[in-house]
């Protein structure tokens, strides 16, 4: 899986855009980051079975500083933690880390492109979440999106949920894992929701670097549960992990300055091509046809969701030009 705790620079503020760059810009830096998501994915399943909040301490704590090093060389270090909302830069963080958490589980105990691909529900649930706890109001149009994902995703669990009924070990791991990606899905849009929150006052720097900071004092505070003695190339992998992430987040912020979301967001299912050729030759995971197709019905409705929210961007605009001035 490729978990986002860096959805925070999807959501990059308006004052975070600059004019005059190319489209095309954009959409390398989106798939360039998500080559390099992948990238991080592919260590931490490489790692090896690790308890998840060892896992998350490294993937959150090397990923501050590629971060640090970029706002330095941009000379917006000084301010990049400041901030009046810690409490919700913490419950931000508090979240995020247990959907990262569940996300590195069900990353080691199914194969890659699985992984991968049931993060897709996320954006799904995202628009569930919205109607429930934002009370926004969604169309017939989303809603129907959201179903057939949703039946998309249940076509790449079913394999792995119908061992539910049989007793092999392995079996009952790749139920976890499936379950584990889709709480982890779950909890992660919640995230979203939060950091659609925090973008109304806070820059993007600031959600990044204090997710991370949170994230890895979370993740550290695990310690005493266990966490194992690893090799120099599992510590290796580890690292890679993190600087991997704070990589990819610098990227995809970047990717979101160039272009409008609506044009960026869609690269973000390239990761699915990239996981199951990786996953062939790394790891030798063979996609199924369960996933296969249900993760193309998943990537279907995602992108319509994507084009619908910018059909609502644009008619929103149009009615704010069309009314009269006030006053």
């Amino acid at each position: 899986m490729t978990p986002r705790p860096g959805v925070e620079g999807a959501a990059a503020r308006p004052d975070d855009h600059a004019g005059g760059h190319s489209t095309l810009t954009g959409i390398m830096l989106k798939i360039l980051s998500v080559a390099v998501f992948v990238g991080m994915s592919s260590c931490i399943k490489a790692a090896g079975t690790l308890p998840v909040g060892q896992i998350a301490f490294f993937r959150s704590f090397f990923a501050i500083f590629p971060i640090i090093a970029f706002l330095a060389f941009r000379g917006k270090l000084g301010t990049a933690f400041s901030t009046k909302r810690p409490l919700n830069h913490i419950a931000r963080g508090v979240v995020g880390v247990c959907a990262m958490g569940l996300g590195f589980f069900a990353l080691t105990r199914l194969p890659l492109p699985e992984a991968i691909t049931l993060n897709y529900a996320q954006p799904l649930l995202v628009v569930v979440f919205s109607s429930i706890f934002l009370g926004e109001t969604i169309r017939v149009y989303r809603w129907s999106a959201v179903a057939v994902g949703l039946i998309g995703v249940l076509i790449i669990s079913w394999p792995g949920l119908t061992l539910l009924r049989s007793g092999a070990a392995l079996g009952d791991q790749e139920v976890l894992g499936v379950i584990a990606a889709l709480v982890a899905a779950a909890i992660s849009a919640n995230a979203i929701l939060l950091v659609r929150n925090l973008v109304q006052t806070e820059r993007t720097a600031t959600i990044v670097l204090w997710f991370s900071a949170t994230a890895s004092v979370m993740a550290l505070l695990t310690l005493p549960f266990g966490w194992q003695a690893l090799t120099p190339v599992q510590v290796g992998l580890l690292i890679a992990s993190g600087f991997c992430g704070g990589l990819a987040q610098i990227l995809m912020t970047s990717a979101y300055r160039h272009a409008e979301a609506s044009v960026v967001a869609p690269f973000e299912y390239t990761s699915m091509i990239l996981g199951v050729v990786v996953g062939y030759l790394v790891f030798g995971d063979v996609p199924t046809i369960h996933m296969l197709v249900g993760g193309l019905i998943v990537v279907a409705a995602g992108i319509f969701i994507i084009w619908r929210e910018h059909q609502l961007g644009l008619e929103r605009t149009r009615t704010r030009k069309a009314a009269p001035p006030q006053g």
